[in-house]
């Protein structure tokens, strides 16, 4: 059975569950309600165990393999300059339109009653009043911790991205037996991380319907209101950052047809949303944007594939979407600073999450934990994750695509859109045929 449409079965199996039961039924004298709460937070647990090793393991191994033994040059400086500014567009997307929608509140009221946050509302406030603009100056120092061991096990996952960006840049030019040994290893890591943490997403359907029926059992069908207005909110801000911003940008930059590169991308598309893998797409988005958009080969080899590692303009916009909302239906009213605190943090962790499915989530507990927010509190989210996880990849492979086009055009490439897709399929069967 594909993947999500376990996760649909779990989330209407939880839900049914959930109304049949109450805080008092019990299975083999067991209360289920705690049943329910024990396998929800262990999946919890598990996701926040992979954080440091996943996101540190996952920065290295991107940096190592950055250049390919070339330097930067011009073609790094445009690519991470490109996925700088949409990822921060993106998250500014997620960010007004959470602002004016406002999910997290319903009827004038917060939603976290209805989801069940009413005893940690008061709790949770509290120790949010604190944090501000006053916490830029914290997060200044964190960029170098004193002690990475220590920021690691306090979740201070700033100072973990510097550390490792610089242990990634500085090994990658290190030469000699002994660093290439610890290039593999390293690399070595990452992918089973990679692995452990595929591994832990395959129990989400089993977290999900503990989550979804301990919810449903504590607080009935009220929950569905806000958590719908959160999904179709995250849906708007991932339609207006790719169809309305990404568009406009190959327009001015590239001067081509927006309406093109989409048809040129749609296999690549079709296949991000269906696999929720940004990874696993990468060979497919390499051979569409340039055998059927015409970039060269130079520049998809080396923007695509790092794109696939740190580009992830949907992710980072769901992310700060997460934790407004969460913010939200606890109540609170975030000020100016703690909002900047969150698109900053956002677009930090998003750089360091897997192309993988729901890696996501991984970084949102690293967020709300960094703004003062209960980790345990990302169980709201994860009935809609699924489907927003497949189409947020989707909006990751576009974003890395359009920027494949705008850096080939400032090259000064020829031939991208330059003629319909189907054109520019037959001439490169003709030139296949021909080698």
């Amino acid at each position: 059975m594909r993947f999500h449409n376990q996760i649909f079965i779990a989330l209407i199996l939880g839900a049914v569950v959930g109304a049949l039961t109450s805080a008092d039924t019990r299975l083999f004298g067991i209360q289920l309600l705690a049943i329910h709460d024990i396998v929800g937070s262990l999946f919890i647990n598990a996701l926040k165990m992979v954080v440091v090793p996943l996101i540190t393991s996952a920065l290295i191994a991107a940096m190592i393999n950055m250049a390919g033994g070339r330097d930067l040059g011009r073609l790094g400086i445009k690519t991470l300059t490109w996925y700088f500014a949409t990822t921060t567009l993106a998250v500014l997307t997620a960010l007004v339109l959470f602002n004016v929608m406002t999910p997290g509140i319903i009827d004038g009221q917060p939603a976290g009653e209805r989801l069940g946050l009413a005893t940690q509302t008061d709790a949770v406030v509290a120790g949010m009043a604190e944090r501000g603009a006053g916490d830029f100056a914290g997060i200044i120092l964190q960029l170098f911790p004193p002690n990475i061991i220590q920021a690691g096990a306090e979740g201070q996952l700033l100072g973990l991205i510097v550390f490792s960006i610089l242990f990634g840049m500085f090994l990658r030019n290190q030469q000699g037996q002994a660093a290439e040994t610890l290039k593999q290893v390293i690399v070595g890591f990452y992918e089973t991380m990679v692995a452990i943490t595929l591994f832990i997403v395959r129990f989400a359907p089993i977290g999900v319907y503990a989550l979804i029926a301990r919810t449903v059992t504590q607080t009935g069908y009220d929950a569905i209101e806000p958590l719908a207005w959160f999904f179709f909110t995250v849906l708007i801000a991932l339609f207006i950052h790719a169809f309305v911003v990404l568009p406009i940008l190959i327009r001015l930059l590239a001067r081509r047809s927006p309406g093109r590169h989409i048809q040129a991308m749609t296999p690549a598309l079709l296949t991000a949303f269906s696999s929720a893998s940004s990874s696993a797409t990468l060979p497919l988005t390499m051979e569409c944007t340039e055998q059927r958009a015409g970039v060269s080969n130079r520049t998809t080899s080396f923007v695509l594939p790092l794109g696939a590692t740190v580009n992830m303009d949907g992710t980072a916009l769901y992310e700060c979407a997460a934790v407004l909302f969460i913010a939200q239906a606890y109540g609170m009213d975030l000020s100016l600073g703690s909002q900047a605190l969150i698109v900053v943090v956002a677009i930090l962790t998003s750089i360091g999450v897997a192309g993988i499915p729901s890696a996501s989530l991984v970084a949102i507990t690293l967020i709300l934990t960094t703004v003062g927010l209960p980790a345990e509190a990302i169980g709201l989210i994860l009935a809609t994750d699924r489907l927003l996880d497949m189409a947020r990849t989707a909006v990751n492979i576009w974003g890395d695509s359009v920027g494949a086009v705008i850096i080939g055009r400032s090259e000064g490439e020829e031939g991208i859109l330059d003629v319909p897709v189907s054109e520019m399929e037959q001439r490169h069967q003709i030139n296949q045929r021909g080698q």
